[in-house]
C-alpha cells in the first residue's frame, strides 16, 4: 500500500513505482479539467466582491460575509458546514484627510491611515514635515529637530528582490512600528510611502501596533507618486502638512466566526487536511486578491471534490478564516479548538497570496517531509509550478503550527503584481483573472488530493 505524504499521516518513505505515478498523473488531468471547464470560484468571488464587498472585522459586511461563505460551503456539497466562534476587535476608520503645502498652498492628496492606529481624534493637525529614509536616520536627528512635526519615513519597497514578499518583509516594519520609533522623540504623526511595488498612486493600508508604553500618535500611508512628490518638495525647503482622521480602535470586542466545510475521509476520517483563507478584509477595495481569492479556492476543493467523485482518506476541511487583518482572533481559535479537542492534523495549507498563476508551495515541515514532497514536485510542473523553496504557511494557520507543531504548506502565485493592489483600493474583482485563479484551485486540490492519497498502512 502507498504511504503518506506528510507529517502525523506520514513520516516513512513512499512507494515509487512507475504505475502509481501514471496514475497519479492522470488524477492531476482530472482534477485540472473539472476546475478549469467547471470551476465555479470565479462566479464565488464575484458574489463575494459585489454582494459583500470589502469586510474588516467586526462590521456589519463582516457578518454578510459569514453568510455567504456558509451558503457557498453548502452549496459547493459540504458534508458538513458549521460556524466556529470567534471574539474579534472592530477598528474604525471614519473620515480622513491629509493636506500637503508644497508651493505656498495646501492641495489634497490619497491617504489612509494605517489600520489599528488612532487618528487625530477628528481634529485637524497642522505641522512641519521633516523627511527621513530609514530608521538610522531618524535616530540621528536631535530630539528639538522632530518634536510636535510630522516625519515621513521615505521607505521605498525594494524593487531589485524578484521575490516580492521578500521586499514586503523588508520594508513592512515601517508600517508596523514608526509611531512607536517616532513617539520616543515626541514626533506628532507619521506619514510612510506605502508598501508598494506599484507605479501609481494608491495608498496602502494594513495594520500596525502600538506598544503598551507608546502614546498613540496618527499615521497614513501615501501612494508612490504623492511620496515621490512630497520627496522633491522636502528636498528643496520647508512643507507642512494637515492631517485630520477619525479612526479609533472600537473597545469592545464583537462575536464573528469562522466558516468550515468538511468532507468526511474514508479511510482516515480522523486525520485532519486543513486548507484555508480569511474571509475579512480590509476596508478599502473588495478584498479579492487579499484574501477573496484564498476563500473561494478553499472552496472550490470542496466542490471539485464532489463533483468527481472523489472519496478522500483523510477528512479534508476547509476554513474561511476571520480576522487575519487586524487581529488573528479566528486562527487562534482554530487552533485553540483543534488543541482541546485533541485533533489529529496532518497538514494545514493556507492560500492568502493572490489570485495569481500558481508558482509553487512553501513548505514548513521536517527535512523529511519535503524529501518526500519533493518526490511528487515532476506532477506539478505541467501546471507551471516549479518553486519548493521557500518556507512558510500563512498567518491563520501559524498558531497551528506554533502550538500543534502541524506541519504548513501555502499556495505561491506569482509575487510580481501582488504588491501592486494589496490593502488598496484597487484590489478588486476585475483585477482578479478567471483561468488564473482556478488554475490555483487546481494546484491546491492536487496537493492536497496526494497528501490524501498515500495512507499509512
Amino acid at each position: 500500500m502507498k504511504r503518506l505524504i506528510l507529517a502525523a499521516c506520514l513520516g516513512i518513505g513512499l512507494v515509487n513505482t512507475s504505475s502509481a505515478q501514471s496514475q497519479d498523473s492522470l488524477m492531476f488531468r482530472r482534477i485540472s479539467d473539472e476546475i478549469m471547464l467547471h470551476g465555479t470560484c470565479y462566479d464565488n468571488l464575484r458574489v463575494l466582491c459585489k454582494s459583500v464587498g470589502h469586510r474588516l472585522s467586526g462590521t456589519k459586511a463582516a457578518e454578510k460575509a459569514v453568510k455567504w461563505g456558509e451558503k457557498a460551503m453548502r452549496e459547493a456539497g459540504a458534508d458538513r458546514v458549521y460556524l466556529q466562534a470567534c471574539d474579534v476587535p472592530y477598528w474604525y476608520r471614519g473620515k480622513e484627510s491629509l493636506e500637503l503645502n508644497v508651493n505656498g498652498q495646501y492641495k489634497k492628496v490619497d491617504a489612509l491611515s494605517l489600520g489599528n492606529s488612532d487618528g487625530t481624534n477628528g481634529r485637524t493637525l497642522e505641522a512641519p514635515v521633516v523627511m527621513v529614509h530609514n530608521y538610522e536616520e531618524f535616530k540621528a536627528l536631535p530630539e528639538y529637530a522632530v518634536r510636535g512635526k510630522i516625519v515621513f519615513f521615505n521607505y521605498r519597497f525594494r524593487q531589485d528582490y524578484i521575490f516580492t514578499f521578500r521586499g514586503y518583509g523588508d520594508a513592512v516594519k515601517y508600517r508596523v512600528n514608526s509611531p512607536n520609533v517616532a513617539a520616543e522623540k515626541g514626533v506628532a504623526a507619521v506619514l510612510i510611502r506605502s508598501m508598494s511595488t506599484g507605479e501609481d498612486d494608491f495608498p496602502h493600508t494594513g495594520s500596525m501596533h502600538y506598544k503598551d508604553s507608546t502614546r498613540h500618535i496618527p499615521e497614513m500611508a501615501i501612494g508612490n507618486k504623492t511620496a515621490d512628490m512630497l520627496e522633491e518638495a522636502c528636498k528643496k525647503g520647508t512643507v507642512t502638512a494637515k492631517m485630520n482622521s477619525e479612526c479609533k480602535m472600537m473597545q469592545k470586542m464583537v462575536r464573528s466566526y469562522n466558516v468550515i466545510g468538511e468532507i468526511k475521509g474514508t479511510y482516515s476520517p480522523e486525520r485532519i487536511i486543513t486548507v484555508g483563507g480569511h474571509l475579512d478584509s480590509w476596508d478599502v477595495g473588495e478584498g479579492a486578491h487579499d484574501d477573496g481569492a484564498g476563500c473561494v479556492q478553499s472552496i472550490e476543493v470542496i466542490r471539485a471534490y464532489k463533483a468527481l467523485g472523489i472519496r478522500p482518506k483523510c477528512t479534508i476541511r476547509a476554513v474561511l478564516f476571520m480576522n487575519e487583518e487586524n487581529g488573528l482572533k479566528g486562527g487562534q481559535a482554530y487552533a485553540d479548538s483543534a488543541i482541546a479537542n485533541k485533533e489529529k492534523h496532518v497538514i494545514a495549507i493556507e492560500t492568502d497570496a493572490g489570485g495569481f498563476s500558481p508558482r509553487g508551495i512553501e513548505l514548513e515541515m521536517s527535512p523529511q517531509q519535503k524529501e518526500n514532497v519533493l518526490k511528487y514536485k515532476h506532477l506539478f510542473l505541467p501546471y507551471g509550478v516549479y518553486d519548493f523553496s521557500h518556507g512558510g504557511g500563512g498567518a491563520d494557520i501559524s498558531p497551528l503550527h506554533e502550538k500543534a507543531k502541524v506541519p504548513m504548506a501555502g499556495l505561491l502565485p506569482d509575487s510580481q503584481r501582488y504588491f501592486d493592489v494589496h490593502h488598496t483600493n484597487n484590489d478588486v474583482f476585475e483585477t482578479v483573472n478567471h483561468r488564473e485563479l482556478k488554475l490555483g484551485a487546481a494546484v491546491l486540490s492536487q496537493f492536497i488530493w496526494l497528501v490524501s492519497q498515500y495512507e499509512l498502512n
